[in-house]
């Protein structure tokens, strides 16, 4: 696993959302973009963070900020879980994994003892040119908003 580091350009990538439409980095030159990188749809600390940026939404654009999650999840897990939260912003379905592995958050990782290959949360703010101005590793879930802005 080699994360992307600040200063480094952000891969101009896209995926597919939980609508089906393509979203692609570079549709985000011009505002601050918070990518942030989530193990799985619909778990406790995953709709603990999703949710908090949601209730902060209107904080983030005030600010000039967009907001896309990934997950490895499917586009229709990604539907549901985008559906029963209204989350106001795209949740990127990155099955093959090329959000995930371009931005380096793929690897190992402990669980109840036990080692396996997972997502691990991060979440990269890009800036308006397109750098990576800030890599947040240690993420609180509840209180994201507030190690974002």
């Amino acid at each position: 696993m080699t994360p992307l580091q600040v200063g480094d350009k952000a891969p101009n990538i896209s995926g597919t959302d939980h609508d089906g439409n393509s979203v692609a980095i570079s549709d985000f030159l011009g505002k601050k973009l918070v990518v942030f990188f989530y193990p799985k749809a619909n778990t406790p600390g995953c709709t603990a963070e999703a949710c908090d940026l949601s209730d902060n939404y209107s904080r983030f654009t005030a600010e000039n900020y967009a907001i896309i999650g990934v997950s490895a999840d499917s586009v229709k897990a990604q539907k549901k879980f985008q559906e029963k939260f209204a989350f106001p912003y795209p949740l990127i379905a990155d099955e093959d994994k090329t959000f995930i592995n371009a931005f380096g958050v793929w690897g190992p990782k402990k669980f109840m003892g036990k080692e396996y290959d997972g997502i691990h949360r991060t979440t990269f703010i890009i800036d308006e040119q397109g750098l990576i101005e800030k890599v947040i590793t240690d993420v609180k879930t509840k209180n994201h908003t507030e190690q974002i802005l």
